[in-house]
This record gives C-alpha cells, sequence and structure tokens, in this order.
C-alpha cells in the first residue's frame, strides 16, 4: 500500500506544479484537480501545504507575485474603461456637432 500511495501523492504533487505553472491560487488548483482528475480537495489543499513548508521562499515569492499580477490587471483593467468611457463621450460630442 506504501509504495502506491506514495505514487498517488506524487502524481497529486505533479498535477500541483502544473497548477502552478498556470498561476493558479491553491483554491483555484483544488477545484480544478478535482474537477479533471477527481482528486479530493482536501488531498490536494494536505500536498499543498506540505510544498508550502518545504518551499517557504518559493511560495512567498510566488503569492507576492500573483498579488502583483492581480494588481497591475486591475489597473489596466480601470485604464482601458476609462479608454473606453473617454471614447464614448467624444463619440458623443461629435455627434453632437453633426446635429448643427
Amino acid at each position: 500500500m506504501g509504495d502506491s500511495s506514495a505514487s498517488y501523492i506524487h502524481m497529486v504533487h505533479h498535477l500541483i506544479e502544473e497548477c502552478i505553472i498556470f498561476n493558479m491560487t491553491k483554491e483555484e488548483c483544488m477545484e480544478a484537480l478535482s474537477k479533471h482528475a477527481n482528486i479530493k480537495p482536501i488531498i490536494t489543499s494536505t500536498v499543498w501545504k506540505e510544498l508550502e513548508k518545504e518551499n517557504k521562499e518559493f511560495f512567498e515569492a510566488y503569492t507576492k507575485n500573483r498579488e502583483a499580477r492581480a494588481s497591475e490587471t486591475e489597473i489596466t483593467k480601470q485604464r482601458i474603461e476609462k479608454m473606453l468611457f473617454d471614447l464614448s463621450q467624444k463619440d458623443s460630442s461629435d455627434d453632437d456637432d453633426d446635429e448643427k
């Protein structure tokens, strides 16, 4: 039994690494592995926590990087929304000018 459970844990470990490549959170990884690999979320969570313990510096940097990306994404989203708003205002004023 020990060899097959070690093999299973190794597989979960590998799949978590794949989730990390896709920049997923622990929760996103748990959901993805549950849905696509039929791995119970508690198993994914437990293996993830062990990886965090063994690789503390990596996961600290990973979390900071994810937060920075989320912040950059939000700023980009706000800029796009402002640009679209400004364009809609310009189009509206151009339409008003055309009517005169």
